[in-house]
């Protein structure tokens, strides 16, 4: 049975991944509205990623016999004044997701839940990724300010993600 520390800190992060959906697809809506299609895509595509996240912390609870909590999700902003802001805002969320998993696997450390540890070395890694990715973009959008013309080509770009999940370890 998982120690109920460990179980309450599962059910915050179940909440703060169901956020996190909830946010991109906030943000997804707002370039739609704008006309960017690509960065639309590539937040539902980020969202869809959020909402296997969930996923896999709720299987896990369940996995260790632990109780599922779901809470009320905080609403998110509706609009953002231009792309970067926008992925600005993300890039800060991941980073707070990143702190919120270290803080998960500095908790199953000190409790020795190996099996926890475990499975939150799959989050660190994928964090690593994540704010990577959206630094980049935001990088690509200082560089490229109000250009029209850059706007379009990485709109374009971002649009390339696929929109189906790739990745389905288990």
């Amino acid at each position: 049975m998982i120690k109920e520390n460990i179980e309450k800190s599962i059910n915050e992060q179940i909440n703060a991944e169901l956020y996190s959906a909830y946010l991109y697809l906030s943000m997804a809506a707002d370039f739609a509205d704008k006309g960017y299609e690509g960065m639309e895509q590539w937040m539902r595509a980020q969202a869809r990623e959020e909402k296997e996240h969930t996923m896999r912390f709720f299987d896990y609870l369940q996995e260790r016999g632990g109780r599922i909590k779901l809470e009320a999700i905080e609403k998110p902003k509706e609009e953002w004044e231009s792309p970067l802001e926008a992925f600005e805002e993300a890039l800060e969320h991941e980073k707070y997701v990143t702190e919120r998993i270290n803080e998960m696997a500095d908790m199953a450390e000190k409790e020795k839940d190996r099996a926890t540890l475990n499975m939150l070395q799959w989050f660190i890694d994928e964090q690593v990724e994540e704010e990577d990715s959206t630094e980049n973009i935001v990088n690509k959008l200082k560089m490229v300010k109000d250009s029209p013309s850059g706007l379009m080509m990485l709109d374009s770009k971002l649009g390339e993600r696929p929109t189906e999940s790739v990745e389905k370890e288990e």
